[in-house]
């Protein structure tokens, strides 16, 4: 420590200052959120925010409950195996005394399957349950929907204990990775020159007969024949399940709004393909429920893929086998445009693009143990300035890809500037006959008409989804719908029940409600109502200033204020609890 004129302190200034000033516990760390907070730490304000993923308030849905009624009690009440160490309320009459209030007075699972799985924690428990607590069902309605599961790909306990223990067989990924191996091992011994002039002719030689071979046994159309070992061990091209790509409307697979029930929302609008939210296929192999609730499919998804991340040919293949055995899937997509730190800084997502090597033996891995086609979404390149997508998508087409989506912007781009339609052009005609779908700044219908101008074999839609679901129909009657506040409340209304029937209907499931709502809220906040407009249509890159709606609520659902959205919120599903908070988790650096 130096004094004022840079002079060391003596030992006795030591002494009293630590007689003066004990040490004290440092204070928690607090989110900045204030304007005047962030002048301080000298950053301008107009970053205050930036990396919210990184520092933004979690709270989890389980700490809402002060304390929870016991299991044992949810349907019968039968003894609790924990006794006295139990932790959770026995007292059926003091649980519903201390419980939230009901939301409504129906109940949306009851109303609709006859009955409902959470019995008295549900929230809107009144509507089926009688005065002595017991839970009333409907008979008729459980007749009905018995034996319908209308969701899919759910992860069996069977199945997770097998990954857990890695017990789980993975023939056709094995058979696969030896061949990496075995060429791997052929390319070291060329390397050290070991290989004599004699062994290459032969292996030369060798690699021609089996080629012509391949091209005998392989007809151009499919023909009835003796069986063979070839057709029993794999599965021919030309007899893999097909899927129809050409001029369809595709939601993206987007990370945390992407949901399940915004699926819904968006089917009933009129998309076409739909895609489960990128899933780790770390995550996935180690049997991790979360992970795996990103690959159900609701019985309404008619053309449903799922959509892996990773960066290894071993991992990949073996996750691409997993699904291909446990899942019903029309379809398997490769995340190579992820932009994210997180992930490109360990060589998957957009850091495929730029290690040939493993994308073709993770694209090749993943084809030889599919039954389904395999596609793959790319960016334009890393850097801003670089496109390497039109060198790549040829080399995917010798790789065996049934599809290509581009994201027309640079990793280093993200969201900013225009999408580079250009561009996608330019790759539609080097794809062909693969089917490319272009993805970017689509936000109407008239977008949508420029976009197919280009010769690409459908579009992606993202971003576009978000702030207005309704944009399939848009599209598809080749309008502008000028859609009221009381219809856009409908929808969210819609996605709550789906949300209810997905996450539940107690506490913990109505804040996962509310958080997914809330995030989609900070995307569809940014839709200006078509009879606003001075002029049509709506850029996805362009902020209004503010303005004042029709009517109460197109003013609240135009807000940018999160308290604003939380309101919204508590129309659909009741007050907030006292400890509630929520930061929005993307930050939209293209909307200016």
């Amino acid at each position: 420590w130096r004094g004022p004129k840079g002079d060391k302190a003596s030992e006795n200034d030591k002494v009293e200052e630590t007689k003066v000033a004990p040490p004290v516990e440092p204070d928690t760390k607090k989110l900045k959120l204030d304007s005047e907070e962030s002048n301080k730490s000298g950053k301008p304000d107009g970053k205050r925010i930036r990396g919210q993923n990184k520092s933004r308030p979690h709270t989890k849905p389980t700490t809402y409950d002060e304390k929870r009624l016991c299991l044992s009690y949810l349907s019968i009440a039968v003894e609790c195996p924990f006794g006295d160490k139990c932790h959770f309320h026995h007292d059926i009459a003091e649980y519903m005394a201390t419980k939230p209030a009901d939301i409504r007075e129906s109940c949306y699972l009851h109303d609709t399957f006859g009955k409902c799985a959470f019995g008295l924690t549900c929230r809107f428990a009144k509507a089926h349950t009688t005065p002595d607590f017991k839970t009333m069902e409907n008979a008729e309605l459980i007749k009905a929907c018995e034996g319908k599961t209308p969701v899919k790909n759910s992860l069996s306990k069977d199945l997770q204990n097998r990954l857990r223990k890695r017990s789980v067989s993975f023939k056709k990924s094995a058979e696969y990775l030896k061949t990496l191996s075995d060429n791997r091992d052929k390319r070291e011994e060329r390397g050290n020159g070991e290989m004599t002039k004699d062994a290459c002719a032969a292996e030369v030689s060798a690699d021609q007969t089996g080629g012509e071979q391949q091209a005998a046994t392989k007809p151009p159309v499919k023909t009835i024949g003796p069986l063979t070992d070839v057709d029993v061990i794999k599965l021919r091209p030309c007899e893999k399940k097909q899927v129809d790509f050409q001029d369809k409307l595709y939601l993206a697979p987007l990370t945390t709004c992407g949901n399940l029930p915004f699926r819904r929302v968006c089917k009933r609008f009129g998309a076409d393909i739909t895609c489960g939210e990128m899933a780790m296929c770390t995550n996935l192999l180690q049997g991790q429920q979360s992970e795996w609730a990103l690959l159900k499919r609701h019985e309404s998804e008619d053309v449903f893929g799922v959509q892996v991340e990773g960066c290894f040919p071993d991992t990949m293949t073996r996750c691409a086998e997993l699904i291909n055995n446990n899942t019903d899937v029309d379809f398997v997509d490769i995340n190579s445009g992820c932009p994210i730190d997180l992930v490109y800084k360990k060589g998957g997502g957009c850091g495929l693009m730029t290690r040939t090597r493993k994308f073709e033996q993770i694209i090749k891995g993943m084809n030889y143990v599919l039954d389904v086609p395999l596609t793959v979404k790319i960016r334009t390149g890393v850097q801003e300035k670089s496109n390497i997508a039109h060198k790549l998508i040829p080399e995917m087409k010798k790789w065996g890809v049934s599809m290509i989506t581009l994201h027309g912007r640079s990793r280093e781009q993200r969201y900013t500037k225009l999408a580079d339609w250009d561009y996608i052009t330019t790759c539609s005609k080097l794809a062909s006959p693969v089917p490319l779908f272009g993805n970017g700044d689509i936000l109407s219908y008239e977008d949508a008409m420029k976009a197919r101008e280009t010769g690409v074999s459908g579009i992606m839609i993202a971003r576009g989804a978000l702030i207005k679901p309704w944009i399939f129909t848009e599209i598809k009657e080749s309008r502008h719908w000028d859609i009221s506040s009381n219809e856009r409340l409908d929808i969210l209304r819609d996605f709550t029940n789906f949300g209810l029937e997905h996450w539940g209907s107690d506490t913990r499931g109505v804040e996962k409600i509310r958080t997914f709502m809330l995030e989609w809220l900070s995307f569809m906040c940014r839709y200006i109502p078509v009879g606003l407009l001075e002029r049509v249509p709506q850029k996805i890159n362009e902020r209004p200033p503010y303005y004042m709606g029709r009517n109460y609520l197109e003013s609240l659902m135009a807000s940018q204020h999160v308290g604003d959205w939380v309101r919204i919120s508590e129309m659909l599903l009741g007050p907030v609890p006292t400890n509630f908070n929520f930061l929005p988790k993307h930050k939209a650096n293209a909307y200016k």
